[in-house]
């Protein structure tokens, strides 16, 4: 009988690409799309389209509802919560908007904790053996100047996940976050106009302030790395396959060519030690006297 998998976020990106592949292998995959977006993504044998916004409860209940009926008492084997935002609240935490601040959470955090609660029920009917991948980032790696508020919800994510991990073990589930680098998707495309657009909505007051040290790091060395280390978005997926493949889970799985050596660095170093080498890969000016 095929494995049975539920996908957030899959109109576009690394989850439209997963849904495919993993479709490909023969999987039935349930894809969440966010209602209305653009996608390439019909239903057909092996993949069903399914309605879900991640930031409405409702919605996301509506849409475990609808994997339910179609699973006919069956139980679901793999659940991978992907949907998620980069583009809102950002700037330096001193100018963040607060109200987008919360519309982040809504979508990167809350919503993969909606979905969790939503589908736990049907990954447990499969327990032992089924599994949650929640997707962090590596933004908690290198936690780069601009994208804090982003930072703080993948941050909360990988904790969701430590949690999900002691509360599941005794049904034999198994839980991890997958930790994706820089990936050369739609929404990291044209980064240096991107940054631009974004570090001028903030305040006046506050860019006067952070222009002199953060701007050359913001609009330049920042974009310029994702760009020169990033992976493709097939890439990431051949990556996140072998992952799905491993018979056992560790709490982070890393993905992409630049986060597997801070990762590395992060079992290898200090705190302290891995925050001097950021600061220096990313040239954040030290305080001079």
């Amino acid at each position: 009988m095929n494995k049975t998998a539920f996908l957030t976020g899959a109109n576009i990106g690394q989850s439209n690409l997963l849904t495919k592949q993993l479709a490909a292998r023969g999987w039935q995959v349930f894809a969440g799309v966010l209602p209305g977006a653009p996608t390439d993504l019909v239903s057909g044998p092996n993949i069903t389209v399914v309605d879900q916004d991640v930031s409405s409860t409702e919605s996301v209940n509506a849409s475990a509802e609808i994997v339910r009926e179609a699973l006919a008492g069956r139980g679901l084997d793999l659940l991978m919560n992907i949907a998620g935002v980069a583009n809102i609240a950002v700037g330096v935490i001193e100018g963040a908007d607060l109200k987008q601040m919360e519309r982040l959470f809504q979508i990167n955090l809350f919503g993969q904790v909606r979905v969790v609660q939503a589908f736990l029920p049907m990954l447990r009917q499969h327990a032992p053996g089924s599994r949650i991948a929640n997707y962090s980032s590596g933004a908690i790696l290198s936690n780069p100047v601009s994208a804090g508020a982003y930072n703080m919800t993948k941050y909360a994510i990988h904790g969701l996940t430590m949690t999900l991990r002691h509360e599941l073990a005794p049904f034999g589930m198994q839980v991890t976050s997958i930790v994706p680098g820089g990936v050369l998707t739609a929404m990291s495309a044209n980064a240096h106009a991107n940054t631009h657009v974004t570090w001028n909505q903030q305040p006046e007051a506050i860019r006067k302030v952070y222009d002199p040290v953060l701007s050359r790091t913001v609009l330049k060395v920042l974009p310029d790395f994702l760009e020169a280390k990033g992976s493709t978005p097939e890439a990431a997926v051949e990556q996140t396959l072998k992952i799905l493949d491993l018979k056992r889970w560790q709490p982070m799985h890393y993905v992409g060519n630049d986060v597997k050596p801070m990762g590395l660095m992060k079992r290898l170093l200090s705190e302290g030690q891995l925050e001097k080498i950021m600061r220096r890969t990313f040239q954040i000016p030290q305080y001079k006297a």
